[in-house]
C-alpha cells in the first residue's frame, strides 16, 4: 500500500475511536481528516463522511441492535471491537449497496488486522446474524428509533407537541445543501454564481435569500478559488438572519460579544458597506485565531478581532455600541444535522447550567447597548427555555423591549434549528 492508498473502513474506526472513546468533537475529527485525505476521490471522501457521520448519529439504536444479538453487552466489549461491531451494522442496516458478505468479510478483516484475530469469529457471527434478521428490526421506542436520548424526546414532546417533535426527530437525517453568503461588498450573487460555474461548483439560488446560495458539486470546500479570494462565507440560512434582524445603519458601531467562528460578525461588516466597525469577541486565543483567519481570507476592514471574556464588564464599552449580537453558547439541539455526537455530549443538567450561564452573560452586556441601540440574542437551540423563557426573563429585569423574535425548527423549515429575537433599549 503507497502512502496514496487510504483503507477507508480503518480511517473511519480510527475516527470512530476519537469521537465516541476519547470524546473528540465529531465534526472537528471529521474535518481534519478530510483536509488531512483531501486527495482521496470524492466517492472515497462521500463513503467515510456517511459512514462516520450515520454510525454516530443512529448510535443509540445500532448499540441496541448489538445488544438483542450479542452474548457480551456492549459496554463491555473491547473498544476497537464494539465500533467495528457498530460501524458494520450501520452498513447493513442503511448502505444497501454494500452486500452483507463484504460487510461481514470486511469486519473480520478490521478486526484482524487491529490486533483481535481471536475475536473474528465473535465477530463474524454477531454480524452474519444480524444480516439474517435485519429486514425484522423495527421500534416502537422513539429514543432508540431516532437515537436520541429519552430525555430530549420528551422535552420536545413536551414543548412542541408529538407530531412536531417527530418531524424534527425525523429531521436529523434529512440531506441538507450546503448554503452559503455572498460577500456582496466583493461580488454580486450573480456573478459569484458564474465564477463557482467556472470552478466545477453548482450553485441554485435560496428563495427569499438574496444573500445566500446553496451550492453541491465541490470536493474540497477550501480549495475552491473563490473561498480563498474571500468571495462567500460557509454559513446556514436561519444563522444569516442575525446579522438581518439587527439591520445596521452605515457607520453603526456593533459588538459580537461570542464571534467565532465570525459568520455573523463578518455579515455585519458587510452589512455595514465598509462603514462603521464590529468588534468580534471570544474568550480564547484559539477562537480569536478563528475570527482573525476568517477576517483575513475575507479582507473586511471593519472589523476586528479580540479576545474577552462576556461574563466580565468591559466597563469601556458602556452605552458605545449601537448594536450588541449576544449569540451565546447553547444546548445546540437545532443543529444535530451537523454535529452528529452532540446529542449524547449535552445532559438535562448541563442544560440548566447553559442557562445561567446565557443569564449571567446578558447581565453584563446590555450595558453595552446605546440607549435606543439594538440587541440580537440567538441561539443555536430549540429549547424554550434558553429561547423564549431568557427573553421573558430579560424583559421584566432590563429596560429593553421586544420588538421581533423567531424561531426556526428542523423539520418544519428546511434549516437549522435557530432562535432570534430583537430588543431595542430604551432611550431614556
Amino acid at each position: 500500500m503507497t502512502d496514496r492508498q487510504v483503507n477507508i473502513r480503518a480511517l473511519v474506526l480510527e475516527l470512530l475511536l476519537a469521537i465516541l472513546e476519547q470524546k473528540e468533537y465529531s465534526h472537528l475529527a471529521l474535518k481534519g481528516a478530510l483536509e488531512k485525505y483531501q486527495y482521496l476521490d470524492r466517492q472515497d471522501r462521500a463513503f467515510l463522511t456517511r459512514l462516520t457521520e450515520g454510525t454516530i448519529e443512529r448510535l443509540l439504536e445500532l448499540d441496541y441492535i448489538l445488544n438483542q444479538f450479542s452474548k457480551v453487552p456492549v459496554k463491555k466489549m473491547k473498544p476497537v471491537v464494539r465500533n467495528i461491531l457498530r460501524m458494520s451494522v450501520y452498513q447493513l442496516r442503511y448502505m444497501d449497496r454494500i452486500p452483507d458478505s463484504a460487510v461481514c468479510n470486511e469486519a473480520v478483516r478490521l478486526a484482524e488486522k487491529k490486533g483481535f484475530h481471536g475475536l473474528k469469529g465473535f465477530v463474524n457471527g454477531v454480524l452474519r446474524n444480524i444480516a439474517r434478521e435485519k429486514s425484522h428490526l423495527t421500534f416502537d421506542d422513539l429514543s432508540i428509533k431516532y437515537s436520541m436520548p429519552q430525555w430530549i424526546v420528551e422535552q420536545w414532546t413536551l414543548e412542541y407537541g408529538q407530531e412536531t417533535a417527530a418531524m424534527m426527530l425525523e429531521s436529523q437525517y434529512i440531506e441538507r445543501p450546503v448554503t452559503i453568503r455572498v460577500n456582496l461588498s466583493k461580488i454580486t450573487r450573480e456573478a459569484l454564481q458564474d465564477r463557482l460555474a467556472l470552478e466545477g461548483v453548482t450553485a441554485q439560488e435560496v428563495e427569499d435569500m438574496d444573500c445566500a446560495l446553496a451550492i453541491s458539486g465541490f470536493d474540497y470546500l477550501r480549495a475552491i478559488p473563490s473561498f480563498q479570494e474571500g468571495l462567500f462565507q460557509v454559513q446556514d440560512i436561519s444563522s444569516m438572519w442575525a446579522a438581518l434582524t439587527a439591520s445596521p445603519k452605515p457607520g453603526d458601531y456593533c459588538i459580537d460579544v461570542c464571534a467565532a467562528p465570525g459568520g455573523k460578525s463578518l455579515h455585519l461588516a458587510d452589512l455595514l458597506k465598509g462603514s462603521g466597525m464590529v468588534e468580534a469577541r471570544d474568550v480564547s486565543d484559539y477562537k480569536v485565531a478563528l475570527l482573525q483567519e476568517n477576517i483575513t481570507r475575507t479582507g473586511m476592514e471593519n472589523i476586528k478581532a479580540v479576545r474577552m471574556d462576556a461574563t466580565i464588564l468591559d466597563e469601556a464599552s458602556i452605552e458605545k455600541a449601537d448594536i450588541v449580537l449576544a449569540d451565546l453558547p447553547c444546548s445546540g439541539l437545532g443543529v444535530l444535522n451537523k454535529k452528529r455526537d452532540l446529542k449524547y455530549r449535552i445532559s438535562l443538567e448541563q442544560q440548566q447550567e447553559l442557562l445561567v450561564l446565557q443569564r449571567k452573560i446578558l447581565d453584563t452586556i446590555w450595558r453595552y447597548v446605546k440607549p435606543g441601540g439594538t440587541l440580537v440574542y440567538s441561539t443555536c437551540t430549540i429549547h424554550r427555555e434558553e429561547n423564549e423563557g431568557n427573553i421573558e426573563w430579560f424583559t421584566r429585569h432590563y429596560p429593553f423591549l421586544l420588538k421581533t423574535q423567531r424561531q426556526f425548527l428542523p423539520g418544519i423549515e428546511p434549516w437549522d434549528g435557530f432562535y432570534i429575537a430583537k430588543l431595542e433599549r430604551d432611550s431614556i
